[in-house]
């Protein structure tokens, strides 16, 4: 049975604090009604602290995903106020093709942010991290425990490592970025994917789009993601919220800012060019 939509929408907290400063409120302060009603694919675009990232993680807060991260109370007082407003967010799954309520996101759901790719990067260019992670690989698929220390041990391994790192150090970080996330992305769930451009070049990012363009359209995958790549917002078909804006306003990618800002620059050296064509550069 196909499933539409995992998340249908989700609504922020409309309460206020007394203090404009306290996080997350601040990020909502001086907003409208903050609800997102989601697509196959929703993108959240905005500038740099526009706040994107923290609504991917109150989304994962709230769902319980998979990489959500925990806010602590902050310097205002002893309130869990990232708790607390987590608390009074409101959100509705989808529905099955025959119309009945979904009742649960599928487990393989999950919560990505650029830092773990980074941070998965950094790991695989340590020899120990690299061998715990192969063997502990090799136990989840279901490697008895007693079998650990001469699997570790073996030839076979050691051949297989060097493998590894060799693959690491011949490949960049944008080529492992796109292996990492062919590792994480499984058919069938939710994903929430901050920034997944960063360390990737222009066409790398147009190919991820393109990716995530047909899990989403043929292997049942749900995307909420967070860029202002202008490569990613051109190529992904999909939704697009401008955070920026004061109500979340819907916005086609041309519109964008950081989009435009792009087309002005090329256009002020458009005639650079042509010059280089009629070259033959």
């Amino acid at each position: 049975m196909n499933i539409i939509l995992y998340l249908s929408s989700f609504l922020f907290s409309k309460e206020t604090v007394t203090n404009p400063n306290v996080y997350p409120y601040n990020v909502f302060a001086g907003k409208g009604e903050c609800i997102l009603v989601f697509a196959p694919i929703t993108i959240l675009y905005g500038s740099n602290a526009s706040g994107k990232s923290t609504i991917l993680n109150i989304i994962a807060g709230k769902l319980g995903l998979k990489g959500q991260e925990y806010a602590t109370s902050n310097k205002y007082g002893r309130v869990a106020y990232f708790s607390k407003f987590i608390e009074e967010c409101r959100y509705s799954l989808g529905e099955y093709e025959n119309g009945r309520q979904i009742d649960r996101l599928p487990p393989a759901s999950r919560y990505i942010k650029s830092e773990d790719i980074l941070y998965e990067i950094k790991k695989i260019q340590q020899e120990q991290v690299l061998c715990d992670g192969y063997v502990y690989e090799h136990i989840r698929r279901g490697m008895a425990k007693e079998q650990r220390q001469i699997f570790q041990e073996s030839h076979e391994t050691r051949q297989n490592l060097e493998c590894l790192k060799y693959a690491q150090e011949k490949y960049s970080n944008g080529e492992t970025t796109l292996q990492l996330m062919d590792d994480y992305l499984e058919p069938d769930a939710l994903y929430l994917l901050d920034e997944p451009e960063v360390s990737l070049s222009p066409s790398n990012q147009t190919a991820l789009a393109e990716k995530l363009n047909r899990m989403a359209r043929f292997l049942g995958c749900q995307f909420v993601i967070a860029t202002h790549s202008p490569f990613m917002l051109g190529t992904l078909q999909a939704k697009i919220y401008n955070v920026d804006s004061l109500e979340l306003q819907e916005t086609r990618w041309t519109e964008l800012e950081n989009v435009r800002y792009f087309f002005d620059f090329f256009e002020t050296h458009r005639a650079e060019f042509i010059r280089s064509e009629k070259a033959g550069f």
